[in-house]
């Protein structure tokens, strides 16, 4: 069995924001780990650490009042949801086999029913024993035997959660376990916009690790703009310019590891394979309306790799996408065309235009 000999995480610190994945383009107000009482046209700001990053919320006319129950809400979500919190409901589900959950957890188990079944199983929320195995919930990292790979794969399939949409009670065949490291940030950018929203806020945006969700548009009226870094450097190639959408990335430069032969392992794995997924992709960023949904096809379209999922895009056409290659090769979806920008030093790099 391999064992690590390096540990690598690729972080861009761009505009006051770090992150390993989509990032504002610009400094639309400076984070503090206190509140700070604004003014109309000044953002209330604070930042959180929670689900193992950085996150930063900025909201125009927001108050001390509305940083602080954002800030709990995150906490609580957190709390929920972790697989290695004992005190968690999805750490009890786990461990116990059965149980009932809060709206919470039960909106990320339909999610991942439903986002299971439209991508043909690439988005596998039963994963969580080959990602635990692999060591990447404790950091104690290593190459598995193929052997164990083999029998944990007989673990992983989303089809058997049983789920009582009446009691909310979550089922799981004997030794399966569930893990929403690939919804749960998206879910909790959707709760946060949610909350703004309710409170009277129109402009608005949140950076939970390089997940940036926006509410409206800036309070000028233009459209927030936002970087993708890229996978190969501490620079950003590219900003896309949104309103009132998310911009979610997922990139094996994020988290991963090398073993004694060089060979490079990540995060984001092949649920019929049991190993990291190696696609031809390196970096994929969805632009769409939610950030749960961002998020899931973010993980999945990464797993499909292009061709399937420019296929995949054609027919859904309720997203965008930009993918990165192996080689640098840079492709985003027709959507884009008119608000995705190369930054200055990679306009030699060329851009593919996926047509529909």
């Amino acid at each position: 069995m391999k064992k690590i000999i390096l540990l690598c995480a690729a972080l861009l610190t761009l505009g006051g924001c770090v992150s390993s994945e989509a990032v504002p383009a610009e400094q639309e107000a400076a984070s503090s780990d206190t509140v700070v009482t604004v003014t109309e046209d000044q953002p209330a700001a604070t930042t959180v650490f929670a689900m193992d990053t950085v996150m930063e919320l900025t909201a125009y006319g927001g108050d001390d009042a509305l940083m602080e129950k954002a800030a709990s809400r995150i906490q609580e979500l957190d709390e929920l949801l972790s697989t290695t919190n004992p005190d968690s409901e999805i750490y009890a589900i786990n461990r116990d086999g059965s149980g009932s959950v809060s709206e919470d957890a039960a909106a990320l188990v339909r999610a991942g029913i439903q986002y299971g079944a439209m991508t043909g199983g690439l988005l596998d929320v039963t994963i969580y024993p080959i990602v635990k195995e692999w060591g990447f919930t404790t950091g104690d990292y290593q190459v598995p035997d193929a052997s164990v790979i083999a029998s944990l794969l007989e673990k992983v399939d989303y089809r058997r959660i049983q789920f009582d949409e009446e009691t909310n009670t979550v089922t799981l065949p004997e030794g399966m376990m569930i893990d929403f490291g690939s919804l749960a940030k998206g879910y909790t950018g959707d709760v946060l916009l949610k909350l703004f929203a309710d409170s009277g806020i129109t402009s608005a945006m949140v950076n939970l690790g390089g997940n940036v969700q926006t509410l409206g548009t800036k309070p000028d009226g233009s459209q927030w703009r936002i970087a993708i870094q890229d996978p190969q450097s501490s620079d950003y190639l590219g900003i896309v310019s949104v309103a009132n959408q998310a911009v979610i990335t997922s990139g094996g430069y994020e988290r991963y590891f090398q073993d004694d032969d060089g060979t490079v392992y990540w995060h984001i794995f092949h649920p019929e394979t049991g190993y990291p997924a190696k696609s031809g992709l390196i970096s994929v960023t969805i632009i769409a309306d939610n950030g749960l949904y961002a998020e899931s096809l973010s993980t999945s379209l990464f797993v499909m790799g292009a061709e399937d999922a420019a296929e995949f895009w054609r027919q859904h056409r309720d997203f965008e996408a930009v993918l990165i290659a192996e080689d640098g090769s840079i492709s985003i979806t027709e959507g884009l065309s008119n608000c995705f920008t190369l930054a200055d030093e990679y306009q030699d790099r060329g851009l593919t235009v996926i047509p529909s």
